[in-house]
């Protein structure tokens, strides 16, 4: 089922007499991203995705995005759709959103799944690179940007073996609107560190990153993983930064176990 929330595109599968999980998606793609996921865990859950605003088929607006509007446009899906206690999944930037969710409402969750992924904040070399994507959106164009910077976010073996995958995400993000392609990137670049608050985190948390993932790698993640409290780690094989596309099964294999063990329904 589809509907308008807050002038995000919402899709529901599976039943609301089940345990909820809510995806938030990476950057710059949309919700189709976790297709896999919400088919495969469609029969014992009820998955919740949503395009983030400006991305997808959501309302992009004028484009002046904050990591905060991003958070409280999540809380309005919450809301809107009256989840009791969901367990929040974010991939990328999803995770970025996630973690300060989770900073702000921990209470609203169950649990959280946080998938390659980082809790700092962009530095200043972060922040001039952040720029100046920007400004090649400005210049060059939507299709230039995502050229230079999507193909960086698979495994290689991706790229050689899943040539048609690779073909249709690249396809799918050529279409994004530019607007909404600077509004993300901005509101990545005002997002605040959440690293202190990792300690604080009480709800079961499940970290997992892909094993040639170079925006965030594996030790990296791991150590994030390891100032969260009884946080579980796994490590997705033949994927990159995009493991529920890359390597699906494992990715699915992984949540599911989670929920069963950690989340009580």
């Amino acid at each position: 089922m589809q509907k308008v929330i807050n002038s995000m595109l919402v899709s529901t599968v599976g039943s609301k007499n089940n345990q909820s999980i809510l995806f938030v998606h990476g950057f710059p793609f949309d919700s189709w991203m976790w297709n896999n996921q919400t088919e495969f865990l469609k029969k014992d859950y009820y998955c919740v995705t949503y395009d983030i605003r400006g991305l997808g088929e959501s309302y992009v607006g004028d484009g002046q995005y904050t990591m905060e509007a991003f958070v409280e446009d999540l809380i309005s899906v919450v809301r809107g759709l009256n989840l009791n206690k969901p367990v929040l999944c974010g991939l990328s930037m999803g995770g970025y959103i996630s973690l300060r969710t989770i900073e702000k409402y921990q209470e609203y969750f169950s649990g959280l799944i946080l998938l390659d992924t980082k809790s700092e904040a962009d530095d200043d070399k972060g922040k001039l690179i952040r720029a100046a994507k920007i400004n090649q959106v400005n210049t060059e164009g939507v299709e230039a940007f995502v050229n230079g910077f999507v193909p960086g976010l698979f495994a290689e073996e991706t790229i050689k073996e899943k040539k048609k995958l690779y073909q249709q995400i690249l396809l799918r993000c050529y279409q994004q609107s530019p607007i909404g392609v600077k509004g993300a990137l901005i509101a990545m670049l005002s997002r605040t560190d959440t690293t202190k608050f990792l300690r604080k985190i009480k709800i079961p948390t499940l970290v997992l990153s892909g094993c040639e993932d170079k925006l965030t790698p594996p030790v990296s993640m791991r150590k994030m993983a390891d100032k969260i409290k009884e946080s579980e780690f796994g490590i997705a094989p033949r994927a990159g930064h995009l493991t529920p596309l890359e390597n699906p099964a494992f990715i699915n294999d992984m949540i599911a176990g989670f929920l069963k063990r950690r989340i009580k329904i």
